[in-house]
């Protein structure tokens, strides 16, 4: 095995990455901690192993990332160490045809769903009006006077 790569640029670059870095600089996240909160919650399998961030990966790994509501299956074609331009992060990976063609369906789905009820925060008076809600249906008992047979 090599003891360098070289990245997309020509720049050597030692191995092993760790897998937050490598998901950083692909840009799937914007900092290392969401990635690390992200494997730490088992949102990513390394060729179907749950993964932990200091986890090294090599290319040709496959890699099963789920950032709800979306689902990526990538296989690792590149490492590097620094985050570059989206360019170069979208030649880090390749992404599986089933993969793209799943998350265009979850999104025409979206698209056709209704606009939310509630658009930001709620008003005093709607406030008020979940909380009797929650005060008189949350607790599982009926208000209502119940009618026993006896009387």
């Amino acid at each position: 095995m090599p003891k360098h790569v070289e990245n997309l640029r020509g720049n050597p670059v030692a191995l092993p990455i760790r897998l937050d870095r490598w998901l950083w600089a692909a840009r799937f996240f914007k900092t290392r901690q969401l990635a690390i909160d992200a494997i730490n919650a088992g949102r990513l399998d390394i060729n179907n192993e749950r993964a932990k961030p200091a986890r090294t990966i090599k290319i040709g790994d496959v890699l099963l990332l789920r950032k709800p509501p979306y689902v990526f299956h990538l296989l690792v074609k590149s490492l590097v160490e620094k985050r570059g331009s989206a360019l170069i992060a979208r030649g880090l990976y390749e992404e599986t045809t089933q993969s793209i063609a799943s998350r265009e369906q979850l999104v025409r789905e979206q698209r056709d769903l209704p606009p939310p009820l509630f658009k930001g925060r709620p008003t005093k008076q709607d406030r008020r009006a979940i909380q009797k809600f929650e005060r008189y249906a949350g607790d599982g008992e009926s208000h209502a006077r119940t009618v026993r047979d006896d009387e």
